[in-house]
């Protein structure tokens, strides 16, 4: 992966920040994004400290295609095409279907699946004239269905379905599909969250998840990534919490939720009280 032009959305903390640090270190040039200009800009500083040949940054907001086709065309423009390309930026929020309006619900679909359609569309050209890795952040959560994440889950699956799909389209153009599935990663996803549903005590709901369920380091994860694109995998299993909720739902694909329920417990351990 030296010296390979490499863009990453999401940059601007957790998984997208120490996948931008890990390719910095390996001296690519990069091209961050991110909606949260603060983070981004550290993740910046950081990235030059760790060795990046180069870097170009924007504030963009994935679900807006304008925004992402100006970036790509700017990108584009410098660093005179891409290698890799990895959607990663994400957000979720918590609360059952029924609490949650369609503007929230759609609000986790323009980003998490949106975004990836967005960025997978404006950087196909470059990827098909350099043969390069098309990488789609999907998660664990697009393996299974999870009561209270209706919206993300349906996100997460799309991005799976979708880049399935346009593996199978690029295959003959020798560009590199991959489709990503994190487990727990300990990234600010869960306390940037929003809630829609009413509960008791929302910081001790983040809390208990964020020690049940989100333990892998970002580091590693990113680790786990970018091996798997150097070795050029078609689906990327990110922790052993993933590799065992894929396998369970291979085994048992009607009672998994039953099983997964006993393993984590009532991790969010919401009541079932809809918002007013």
């Amino acid at each position: 992966m030296n010296n390979k032009r490499v863009v990453i959305t999401g940059a601007g903390s957790g998984i997208g920040r120490e996948l931008a640090l890990q390719f910095a270190a390996k001296g690519c040039q990069l091209a961050l994004a991110d909606v949260n200009s603060a983070g981004l800009d550290a993740t910046v500083t950081l990235a030059r400290a760790e060795g990046a040949s180069q870097i170009i940054s924007a504030a963009v907001n994935v679900a807006d295609e304008a925004q992402f086709n100006d970036f790509a065309q700017s990108v584009n423009a410098q660093l005179g095409g891409v290698d890799v390309v990895i959607n990663n930026a994400g957000i979720t929020r918590f609360g059952e279907f029924a609490s949650t309006s369609a503007e929230a619900f759609r609000s986790v679909l323009d980003v998490n699946f949106w975004g990836v359609v967005h960025g997978s569309r404006a950087f196909l050209p470059a990827l098909r004239s350099s043969r390069g890795s098309l990488v789609n952040i999907s998660s664990l959560f697009g393996l299974i269905g999870v009561a209270g994440q209706a919206h993300y889950c349906a996100s997460k699956f799309a991005v799976r379905g979708f880049t399935e799909s346009l593996r199978q389209e690029l295959k003959e153009d020798g560009v590199h599909v991959a489709c990503v599935h994190p487990g727990g990663v300990r990234t600010g996803i869960a306390s940037n969250a929003t809630f829609d549903q009413a509960v008791d005590n929302p910081a001790d709901v983040v809390r208990n998840l964020e020690e049940k369920a989100l333990k892998l380091a970002p580091s590693e994860a990113a680790r786990i990534i970018i091996d798997g694109i150097e070795r050029r995998r078609e689906r990327i299993l990110v922790g052993g919490d993933a590799k065992f909720v894929d396998l369970l739902q291979r085994l048992f694909p009607r009672a998994y939720a039953d099983i997964v329920q006993r393993v984590l417990g009532k991790a969010s351990n919401m009541r079932k009280k809809v918002t007013a």
